[in-house]
């Protein structure tokens, strides 16, 4: 299988600019997973809610999720990432992927794109 990767609005990019080349690399390692992976273990992928995703990526006893939704199967959107400090995933985060959701199939309806 392989997937399109599709990054929506700023937040992904904020993420990103806020780790370092290491981590980063360990968060891309995910990505390449996912997009080639028919099926990824729950280490690197869970189901949240409402066809939100994450993606779990570790590095040097740090934890970094990356949420996401599949779009017509083959497309992955990628939202918001943070890095997680603590045993259940923060609501506020859950919460903005939700309203980041949201704005992705507005946005889709509105300008009638498959991106």
């Amino acid at each position: 299988m392989k997937r399109r990767i599709v990054v929506f609005g700023k937040y992904f990019g904020e993420f990103l600019d806020g780790l370092t080349p290491k981590e980063r690399e360990k968060v891309d390692y995910g990505l390449v997973l996912l997009k080639t992976q028919d099926r990824l273990p729950s280490k690197f992928v869970k189901h949240i809610r409402d066809g939100l995703y994450e993606l779990r990526t570790e590095y040097n006893s740090n934890i970094y999720r990356v949420f996401f939704i599949f779009d017509e199967d083959s497309i992955v959107v990628l939202f918001n990432g943070f890095q997680k400090k603590t045993q259940r995933i923060p609501a506020n985060e859950i919460s903005k992927a939700l309203r980041i959701k949201d704005e992705y199939y507005e946005y889709k309806r509105a300008n009638d794109s498959g991106l």
